[in-house]
């Protein structure tokens, strides 16, 4: 056998062990990836010849890398509790049953709308660790909550955190190398011609969103009876809602470049399709709901810790106070034009060359959305709602002891990738495992490489949960496998965008901040082997695309 498939086989074993003991056992991620981290530095010492104190920094950069994760997580988990033991939650439940009864119509203003709102401001798993609680609130099962979030947390993905996936992944990567070739004002063309593919390449896909996570809410969690019907009166309404998002989507991408489409998108469409709930527009007559709550599996359930304030006489516009401001603040520090996003960013903890390694470590404490704007706003909070000291205490230390499995989890996740990473400093002076498991992929592949492109990116953004951090990974070596099978570097750089955004839905990263937000810890594999199926529906949607444009 070829060296490079058998490296390449050698290497892909933490990513098969990982895959296999959480989508096919269903063991809890907090199990799993301490085992999967050991099988890579195993790999890494002994097959790549890797030094200790390389695997080490590696290590400890992938531990430091998770405490910044977590500061998200803690933040969004913490504005969530704060709006349950003050009342807010309650309130926002009974302001949504007056928009609509219909959970079909809750799922597309929240999990597809709202979702894809925050994922243009903030990115980084804040949307689905937003939206599952709001939904979770308005009755749905938190199983439900997260994996259909997740699913909907997709299209707006290549676009995220104001087009970071871009600016911060490709364009990062790749200015310097195409610069020196063409010239500045060519790159410019060209990351503009990628941001314009990666909207068209979701065009399509994207517009179908809405319902295929409302297909998997009625299968897998509506009545067994008239399923079908239940689907086909809601078409309409979702491929509206589809397109209600798209279509500004696509446009803005074509007009504006990579920073505004996702949000753009969502605030046009979020206007388009309230209007069309308030006024009955393609609305089914009758009201769909959910199996009743006493029929739930305990899979289903969450362990919450945190229970709700149910007597409260808080107006709903008061109760959105923190997702307003959230909203403001996001939008105020996330545009680069009005300074403050770069002011945030300098305040920042680092270690550099951690072990003589070369790798640094920064933490931006202010630039996270864990701290601004998620703490800053249930410290907030506290005065808008006069909470008493108890119920402060409670949302803070019931959120730090909500996050155990999660951090443990998190931790390993992370540090297995950087070790895979970072493995290409060896004393063996080959590629580092994710480089050869993607160079022997492309030369199985040769020129139907446009087939593999997308699940690249979903294999970059399932490792490490971050579609930019993805671009990082792989947009490098995606332009110089364009370039020797002869195909546009610009369509399989935005194939790379577009799959890193569609593995969005099974990242571990993201699956475990959702899941920690709602209870539903050791539930990971479930939702990991469910979303699989429209991570591959996408996926052949856009490479289907992709050869027909060619």
């Amino acid at each position: 056998m070829d060296s490079l498939y058998l490296l390449a086989f050698v290497a892909s074993i933490p990513i098969l062990f990982t895959i296999i003991m959480m989508a096919v056992f269903s063991l809890p991620a907090k199990k799993v990836m301490p085992f999967a981290w050991l099988i890579s530095v195993v790999i890494a010492y002994f097959i790549w010849y890797v030094e200790v104190n390389h695997i080490l920094a590696s290590t400890i950069y992938g531990f430091l890398s998770a405490f910044n994760i977590l500061i998200i997580i803690f933040g969004a988990v913490l504005i969530l509790n704060t709006m349950k033991t003050s009342g807010a939650m309650t309130a926002i439940n009974r302001g949504f049953s007056h928009i609509s009864n219909d959970k079909r119509v809750q799922l597309i203003i929240i999990g597809w709308m709202f979702v894809s709102f925050i994922e243009g401001a903030a990115g980084f798993g804040t949307p689905a660790a937003l939206a599952a609680p709001l939904l979770v609130g308005l009755g749905f099962p938190p199983l439900a909550a997260v994996m259909i979030t997740l699913v909907m947390d997709s299209t707006s993905v290549s676009f995220g955190a104001v087009g970071t996936p871009i600016i911060g992944g490709i364009s990062a990567v790749m200015q310097d190398i195409y610069s020196d070739q063409y010239g500045h004002d060519a790159w410019l063309s060209f990351i503009h011609e990628v941001s314009v593919w990666s909207a068209l390449f979701h065009f399509i896909p994207g517009t179908l969103v809405p319902l295929i996570g409302l297909c998997m809410l009625i299968i897998y969690f509506g009545k067994k009876e008239q399923r079908f019907k239940h689907i086909a009166e809601i078409i309409p309404f979702a491929v509206f809602s589809g397109l209600a998002f798209t279509v500004p989507y696509v446009t803005t991408a074509l007009l504006l470049g990579p920073e505004f489409p996702s949000l753009l998108g969502s605030i046009i469409g979020l206007i388009i399709i309230i209007s069309a709930t308030k006024y009955k527009i393609l609305i089914p007559k009758s009201n769909w709901d959910l199996i009743p709550k006493n029929s739930w599996p305990d899979y289903w359930k969450s362990n919450e810790i945190i229970s709700e304030e149910k007597n409260t006489d808080m107006p709903v516009w008061k109760a959105w106070i923190p997702y307003v401001l959230i909203a403001l603040i996001l939008i105020a520090t996330r545009i680069p034009h009005l300074n403050i996003k770069e002011f945030l960013l300098n305040q920042k903890i680092e270690w550099t060359n951690i072990l003589g390694t070369g790798i640094n470590y920064s933490l931006p404490y202010l630039y996270l959305p864990g701290t601004i704007p998620f703490m800053l706003v249930a410290l907030i909070m506290i005065l808008i709602y006069k909470m008493p000291i108890s119920k402060v205490k409670t949302a803070w230390i019931g959120t730090a002891k909500q996050l155990t499995g999660a951090a443990i989890a998190l931790f390993f996740a992370v540090a297995m990738v950087q070790v895979m990473v970072q493995s290409e400093i060896n004393l063996k002076g080959i590629d580092s495992m994710m480089i050869i498991m993607s160079t022997a992929a492309s030369r199985i592949a040769g020129e139907a490489w446009i087939l593999a492109s997308p699940l690249i990116g979903v294999l970059g953004a399932f490792m490490s949960g971050s579609n930019t951090v993805s671009n990082i990974l792989f947009a490098a070596f995606q332009y110089e496998v364009a370039q020797q099978v002869n195909l546009p570097p610009a369509i399989v750089l935005a194939l790379q965008n577009v799959g890193g955004a569609i593995g969005n839905m099974i990242c571990v990263h993201n699956v475990v901040a959702a899941c920690a937000v709602v209870g539903l810890i050791g539930r990971e594999g479930i939702i990991i082997r469910r979303n699989f199926i429209p991570v591959l529906i996408y996926s052949a949607i856009v490479s289907i695309i992709a050869m027909l444009v060619i």
